[in-house]
Order: structure tokens, then C-alpha cells, then sequence
């Protein structure tokens, strides 16, 4: 069945999660050849961007919460892509030689992504959409 059939057509919690869905399965598909989900690579090109970036700077970026953020981190930590270390209490994030060399093939899985979906939506269509929803975000409460 169709999203626009369904009964609950005219609700927003419906409508962005099945949106979201599917816009899950399509980035995953485009990050697939790394071996990372979309999550763990967008924060693997902010470590590689910006080595030494923070914890509490990945969670504003990604807005995804502080518990989140330190799963994805072990998980790459895991993966030997970044390390983390201390100075006091403040934690940095650096990206690992091997995450630096990978850092071509993930900028082409983002560019695959972003002709996966602007083929099937549009450009225009896409770009509006995405200023919209960024904005309508912005809007509701944290």
C-alpha cells in the first residue's frame, strides 16, 4: 500500500517515519561497500574534517544524543577508525591513518547517496525539501 493510502495519510508522526524509513534503507544501501551505517560514517567525515573535535560538537552536529554519539564512537573505536583521548575532561576525537584513507571512498558513498535519492525525487524537489525540513525542525521543541 501506498504511503498517501494509508489511513493515517494525514499524520505527521506516520508520514515522517515511513519517510524516514525509507530514506534509511537508501542511505544504508549507499554506505554499504564501507561497512558503516549512515550514522557511524557521518560521524567518521566529521572526525576526519575536523580531528580533535569533541564529543559534546558531534552530538550539535549529528543531533543525535550524548549516549548515541559514545555507542557510534566505540563502535569506530572498535573498527580502528578513531581514537579518543583524554586531556582533564575533555575528550577528543581523532581519526585513525586508516579512516584517512578512506576518506575518498566515503565522500563517493555521500555523492552516491545524494544521486540515489535526488534521481528518484528531484533536485529542486530535493534541495526545497530538505531547507523545509531543516527549518520545521529548528521549530520543534528539543
Amino acid at each position: 500500500m501506498k504511503a498517501s493510502e494509508s489511513r493515517f495519510c494525514q499524520c505527521l508522526y506516520f508520514s515522517s517515519n515511513a519517510f524516514a524509513r525509507k530514506v534509511e534503507k537508501l542511505a544504508a544501501e549507499s554506505w554499504k561497500r564501507v561497512e558503516l551505517s549512515p550514522s557511524h560514517a557521518y560521524l567518521l567525515l566529521l572526525a576526519i574534517e575536523e580531528p580533535g573535535i569533541q564529543p559534546s560538537t558531534i552530538v550539535n552536529h549529528l543531533l543525535l544524543t550524548p549516549s548515541t554519539i559514545t555507542r557510534l564512537i566505540e563502535k569506530l573505536e572498535g573498527k580502528k577508525l578513531v581514537v579518543r583521548t583524554n586531556e582533564g575532561k575533555i575528550t577528543n576525537i581523532y581519526p585513525t591513518p586508516k579512516a584517512k584513507a578512506m576518506l575518498p571512498e566515503l565522500k563517493d558513498c555521500l555523492a552516491h547517496f545524494y544521486q540515489a535519492y535526488t534521481a528518484i525525487l528531484g533536485k529542486e524537489e530535493s534541495s526545497k525539501m530538505v531547507g523545509n525540513m531543516n527549518k520545521l525542525v529548528d521549530r520543534l521543541p528539543e
